[in-house]
């Protein structure tokens, strides 16, 4: 669970902030998208490994579910009284039910394409690099080259208000399942002791504030409207002739 956890927060942060980019110029996601298409078979590894990682995540958690279980034997509790428990704690199964439904769909909207047909990079016309896109040095995607539109499916995925809403609790639901993952995590690996536990603690309650913050954002931007699609991209020509019919899909 702490080790296939470590992999999952790191991923769940990087694939934030590189989300984060749809606040910029189309040219900066839309260029790191690309970046990462371009990787081909080294993408695919890793998707497959962030499946394997989350496969061998629900399994240790079903274990230790059984083992809690049987541990109680058929009985269970004579009392059952919440003395240090938290909230939390208690809720993560709960929680990460949702969560895992939510990655499926997510990965079935903006990856395979098959939630939403009408926001996929398939249906969606090529974008032209008006600058180059680098990246700490790295270039990413040179002017003038087409690219995926990824900018504009984002968009308008997130201006169904249904989805928006859905991807809202979910990566709250998420945040507040890290709350308690990350704590744990430092205690089963080793790295909490009495000096500093409680600093863990606030850190990490610090950065599930942080992730569910910069997750609400970009749906919520899009879908009150104080985030605008970038003139001259696809998102605001087909939201410009039709608001109202985007809005209710």
């Amino acid at each position: 669970m702490a080790v296939t956890g470590v992999i999952l927060v790191g991923f769940a942060a990087g694939h934030l902030v590189g989300n984060l980019q749809i606040f910029g110029s189309p040219d900066k996601i839309n260029g790191y998208a690309h970046f990462l298409q371009a990787l081909g078979p080294l993408l695919w590894l890793v998707r497959l490994v962030l499946l394997a990682t989350v496969a061998v995540h629900i399994w240790a958690a079903m274990a230790l579910t059984l083992e809690n279980s049987k541990a109680r034997g058929p009985a269970g509790y004579g009392v059952n009284k919440v003395i240090q428990a938290t909230l939390a704690s208690r809720t993560m199964r709960m929680t990460g039910i949702v969560v895992f439904a939510f990655i499926i769909y997510h990965i079935a909207q903006f990856t395979l394409g098959v939630a939403s047909h009408d926001t996929f990079k398939s249906s969606l016309p090529m974008w032209t690099m008006q600058e180059d896109a680098r990246e700490f040095g790295v270039p990413l995607a040179a002017k003038g080259s087409e690219v995926a539109d990824v900018y504009s499916m984002v968009f308008l995925g997130f201006s169904n208000p249904i989805v928006s809403i859905f991807y809202m609790i979910a990566t709250s639901l998420l945040a507040f399942h890290l709350l308690h993952g990350i704590d744990s995590l430092f205690q089963t690996i080793g790295w909490r002791n009495h000096r500093w536990s409680c600093c863990l603690r606030k850190a990490a309650a610090a950065f599930c504030l942080l992730y569910a913050l910069g997750s609400l954002a970009i749906p919520g931007s899009i879908l009150t409207g104080l985030l605008k699609p970038a003139a001259g991209t696809h998102a605001a020509k087909v939201i410009a002739a039709a608001p109202a019919s985007i809005a209710q899909r």
